[in-house]
């Protein structure tokens, strides 16, 4: 297991290298830059301004240098400044929002995984029923609706029409004269409509992952035997079948990891939450290099990190995977 650990390691530096290339490449090749986008507003700026700026901000040096300038700062946990005006520590700006962000996703992932799981078992032991259909039906239209059209429905609803839940920020103004239950009964009431929006769309791809692992488990020969054997249908379902239909779920565990600083952005930004979200879509509207590839670095890190947990986690429950053998 110390072997197959080692060796799944090393592949992570190689990879690290060509994301940080790939994004800074991407990142540079953007049109427009963060000089032109600070002095759009200002036309009286002259060229020497900007050229000094740009020395300041070090775009002037060949695209190579800049390279390796970054990458030498990230290889000592160094992101960087950000361009915006208050030219503060890249690592600060992202520690300061993180905490809003990843409390918000991991509420979200708990409602998913604990949601799809039922959802999915039900489904597969009802096969072909109408609440099968009904919930096929929800799947689909959890694949089909855009997250940024049900964030602006929901606001619509239940904040314009309806004035049941407040549509933007994380608290009412004034709220810290609050005690501490109504503080956050008030925060609660903000995170109604974001935690929806972020659980959706992953709730219908998760349940029917489960379904379909599920359906391939109970059609085992073992299972067939443990109802033999007079098991009751729920020790089969929930003692024998569940655990070995759960395994395909720890990939999606796994791949949940990075979401839950990278799949804030549509969200954060229509409900003006001061997260990790919020911040990647400002620094791309203005061009902040080091903003952007800093969360993007982070997010290709924590996609690594999923799938090395997940592969971990297939090595202890196959034998076979760590030994490199395979599953047959």
């Amino acid at each position: 297991m110390i072997h197959y650990l080692f060796k799944r390691l090393l592949m992570l530096i190689p990879l690290m290298v060509g994301i940080t290339l790939i994004t800074f490449t991407v990142v540079h090749l953007a049109p427009g830059e963060p000089v032109e986008m600070q002095m759009a507003m200002n036309p009286k700026v002259g060229k020497e301004a900007r050229e000094r700026l740009r020395k300041f901000y070090g775009l002037d040096r060949p695209l190579q240098e800049q390279y390796f300038t970054w990458v030498g700062r990230l290889a000592r946990l160094d992101l960087g400044r950000s361009f915006s005006t208050d030219n503060r520590p890249v690592r600060d700006k992202i520690t300061e929002r993180l905490p809003i962000t990843l409390s918000l996703n991991i509420i979200a992932l708990v409602l998913e995984f604990g949601l799809a799981v039922p959802i999915g078992i039900l489904a597969a032991t009802h096969r072909d029923t109408l609440l099968d259909k009904g919930i096929t039906v929800f799947v689909f239209v959890g694949f089909a609706v855009p997250t940024f059209w049900l964030a602006l429905l929901l606001m619509y609803l239940f904040g314009v029409k309806l004035n049941w839940l407040p549509i933007s920020g994380l608290h009412t103004l004034g709220s810290d004269s609050y005690g501490s239950i109504r503080y956050i009964g008030d925060m609660a009431r903000h995170l109604c409509m974001p935690i929806l929006v972020a659980s959706f769309g992953s709730l219908a791809g998760l349940s029917r992952y489960m379904r379909s692992s599920m359906l391939n488990v109970i059609g085992q020969d073992y299972i067939t035997t443990a109802r033999a054997k007079g098991l009751s249908e729920r020790v089969v379902i929930y003692k024998h079948a569940l655990r070995n239909a759960l395994l395909p779920l720890i990939t999606q565990a796994g791949l949940a990891i990075p979401g839950l600083i990278g799949g804030s952005v549509i969200f954060e930004t229509i409900y003006a939450i001061p997260g990790m979200g919020q911040l990647f879509y400002q620094a791309v509207m203005s061009r902040d290099y080091p903003v952007v590839m800093g969360i993007v670095i982070i997010g290709a890190l924590l996609t690594l990190i999923g799938n090395l947990v997940a592969d971990i986690c297939y090595a202890v429950a196959d034998p076979r995977i760590r030994e490199g053998r395979g599953v047959q």
